[in-house]
């Protein structure tokens, strides 16, 4: 083991300046208006490249493509249109019953119309059938079926167009449309509304916030100018993608929350870092220059482990999650491009004025330039305290998190269906009249697809075996199309249970393990959950792996410490406990359920966790990587392990507060939403941002780090000598010292202290 030295030499960051920074300082600061003008010029291309983004998304994706239960649905809604369903059409005859003869006149014409509409097919009606399943228990409502084929965004169009001929009265019936295809398309319409909504209550916020910590109306419009910038750009980007592969619309709330909150942490940082140059003495373009060599290497670093940790969900098939990665990625991406281009084009222009307009001055006195809010004493102290107590916070602190997050113990994983949505939403009324009003459970029904060739005695041998089954009610069918090779078939099988409870996923496994004279393939919400399932648990360690190795990586490459990066890796897992907890607590088993408007289904959506865990690591790391990089500058320039702790405290705990009070804002905003997953996901980040920027950072990495005490910058020689040519750090390279004579006895500075 390599020892560890009590005075470490002053090292700047590595061998050298990442190139990207030392080019785009130099354009910068000589051309801020040239930067600004062709800045501009690209936003505005990306307004209209980015225009409609929305209409062409979709609203699901919760499915494997290349799953059994995929493959089946595509081919019974191929072979069997009338199997599969997607629009359904809710006959309320009133007191007059669905038998009455003038309704059931105007029932067959309704049915006979829609079947003859260009894109719709399938179609079937309790009026053309007969079935019993299609009519209520008391009588007063039925069911006319049909499905709409194509992608999604195809067949709401279809919808579009149709929709309003047949919603509302049509002589003695009131008729309203639901189904899936009709769930899908009004909870994208909800989401666009409000994901509006949710940016006219974020904005006005933000910007009072802003205006707090900068203390300067002009310097809190700066971030609000970059995250606008990157929002654009990301809607640009998207749509895009769009013209390639399928992309969820929830995407774009993750759009509004990341470049709003990114955008204001780049700024915050760059600006404060501006500030501190320019209190030194040093003129803007000078001040600029050194900002971006030193605060601007920690964004473009901080940007990089976030978007690792979004790129994690690129390995899952489902494209929902591929959606946040593509929407991820662009956004940080661009947020910190605008925070590194344009914000410092606008503080050369700006100069001292960016300290114009002090607000604050109107509640006490003006702060004088370049002094930002919460600058040392308080953030110094704190980290005292705590470094003196270090094992009572430590065991304190972590204990109180993994309380936290007990309740995500007890989690159930289910499917998202139309209780997403409001309850006065009109396609989740119709669901709910099916679910409590008709025989049977509409939506928890298996289905088994068999191909190939069969004797009717072969069928009905293997409808008796899987009756006999365990966990199974009923099964109807088959349903034959076709002869030999090419015939095809299915059952509808009626598992025990819910319709995505344990009983009814039993009742997979054990249809699918069945003995068959022919191929089978089972489908269904119990069968979609399965097979999700089986795909996140397959490509979970592979996500893992590649979010843990980069952050050890990348972490090691900013602080040359082989133990700090495992630190970041344990710590902010810890930061996640509150939020998988409280997802659980309040989402699953219903808690606050009426305070916050949501119907609790009594499990998770199997993606959200994945999703959650993706986005709230990353803006761990993107605060984690604030505060190390202060420290690291610190204990470079005077060995004190403890006043390095300190300094990176009281230099960055204010800015990290602040930057996790507005980023909480936008995800608040965002939980306002009135779908439960956007929901879920807006408040849950929020608690998690919250708890990584006042305990963990506060309290835990303090504690941690004076408990591992000098040992935290221990690194093995070859390392040390990998970080000495590759690492990055805030501190500005050294200046080579000049040789000294040939025999002359090495002499070197004592390491002062830094004010």
């Amino acid at each position: 083991m390599s020892e560890v030295k009590e005075k470490p030499p002053v090292r700047g960051g590595g061998g050298t300046a990442p190139p990207a920074t030392g080019g785009w300082t130099r354009f910068v600061t000589a051309r801020p208006r040239l930067t600004l003008l062709v800045a501009l010029v690209l936003t505005a291309l990306a307004v209209l490249a980015g225009g409609g983004v929305a209409e062409r998304m979709g609203s699901g994706g919760w499915e494997d493509p290349a799953a059994e239960s995929t493959y089946a649905t595509e081919a019974l809604a191929r072979e069997f249109p009338g199997s599969q369903p997607n629009l359904i059409l809710l006959v309320d005859t009133g007191k007059a019953g669905v038998d009455d003869p003038a309704a059931a006149a105007e029932a067959r014409r309704l049915t006979e119309r829609l079947a003859a509409e260009p894109g719709v097919e399938g179609v079937g009606s309790y009026w053309t059938t007969g079935s019993p399943a299609l009519r209520s228990e008391d009588g007063t409502q039925a069911v006319v079926a049909a499905r709409i084929p194509g992608e999604e965004k195809a067949a709401g169009e279809v919808l579009d167009r149709i929709a309003p001929e047949y919603r509302g009265t049509h002589g003695p019936l009131e008729v309203t449309l639901g189904g899936g295809l009709a769930v899908r398309h009004e909870m994208q319409e909800i989401i666009q509304e409000d994901l509006l909504r949710a940016e006219l209550i974020a904005l006005p916020i933000t910007l009072v916030l802003l205006v707090m910590v900068f203390g300067s109306a002009v310097a809190a419009l700066l971030p609000l100018g970059v995250g606008i910038v990157a929002i654009l750009g990301t809607n640009a980007v998207l749509r895009g993608i769009t013209e390639f592969t399928d992309v969820s619309v929830f995407a774009q709330n993750l759009t509004t929350a990341l470049g709003l909150g990114l955008a204001i942490d780049y700024a915050l940082f760059v600006v404060r870092r501006y500030r501190e140059e320019l209190a030194a003495g040093a003129d803007p373009a000078a001040a600029v220059r050194t900002t971006l060599r030193t605060a601007g290497r920690t964004v473009l670093f901080s940007a990089l482990t976030v978007a690792v940790s979004l790129a994690a969900m690129l390995v899952f098939p489902q494209y929902f999650l591929r959606s946040f990665a593509y929407a991820g990625i662009a956004v940080v991406l661009l947020a910190a491009t605008a925070a590194l281009t344009l914000l410092p084009a606008a503080l050369v222009l700006l100069g001292h004025r960016v300290d114009a307009l002090d607000l604050r001055r109107l509640l006490r006195r003006r702060r004088a330039p370049g002094k930002d809010a919460g600058a040392g004493g308080g953030w110094s102290r704190a980290a005292g305290l705590v470094m003196r107590r270090a094992p009572v916070f430590a065991v304190l602190t972590t204990a109180g998190l993994v309380l936290l997050g007990l309740p995500f113990l007890g989690v159930k994983f289910g499917t998202a269906d139309d209780r997403q949505l409001p309850a006065t939403a009109s396609s989740r009324v119709v669901q709910e009249e099916l679910r409590t009003g008709f025989p049977g459970d509409p939506g928890g029904s298996l289905t088994v697809l068999a191909e190939g060739a069969a004797t009717p005695a072969e069928y009905t041998a293997y409808r008796e075996r899987i009756a006999a089954l365990d966990g199974v009610v009923r099964v109807d069918g088959p349903v034959v199309s076709g002869t030999g090779t090419g015939a095809h078939a299915y059952y509808s099988v009626l598992p025990e249970g819910s319709a995505v409870g344990d009983d009814a996923q039993r009742a997979v496994g054990a249809l699918r393990a069945a003995d068959a004279p022919f191929t089978t393939s089972v489908t269904g919400q119990a069968a979609v959950l399965v097979d999700s399932k089986d795909a996140i648990g397959e490509r979970l360690p592979w996500a893992a792996a590649v979010i843990v190795l980069v952050t050890l990586l990348l972490v090691f490459l900013l602080t040359g410490s082989v133990l700090i990066p495992l630190q970041a890796v344990v710590l902010n897992a810890l930061s996640l406990t509150a939020m998988f907890g409280a997802v659980v607590w309040v989402f699953q088993d219903g808690h606050l359920s009426g305070l916050l408007g949501f119907t609790a289904t009594g499990d998770i959506e199997t993606t959200l966790p994945v999703l959650m865990f993706c986005v709230a690591f990353g803006l761990s790391m993107d605060y984690g990587v604030f505060l190390l990089s202060r420290i690291k500058e610190e204990y470079d320039t005077t060995g004190d392990h403890e006043g390095a702790v300190r300094f990176g405290l009281a230099r960055t705990g204010g800015l990290i507060t602040a930057a996790a009070v507005i980023l909480a804002v936008v995800m608040v905003a965002i939980g306002t939403s009135r779908v439960t997953n956007t929901k879920m996901l807006g408040l849950g980040v929020a608690l998690a941002v919250l708890m990584d920027a006042m305990v963990v950072r506060s309290l835990l990495v303090p504690a941690v780090m004076k408990l591992t005490g000098r040992l935290t910058w221990w690194a093995p020689g070859p390392l040390r000598r990998f970080h000495d040519r590759f690492g990055i750090s805030e501190s500005e390279p050294p200046a080579a010292p000049a040789p000294a004579p040939e025999g002359a006895e090495e002499i070197r500075e004592p390491v002062g202290s830094r004010s």
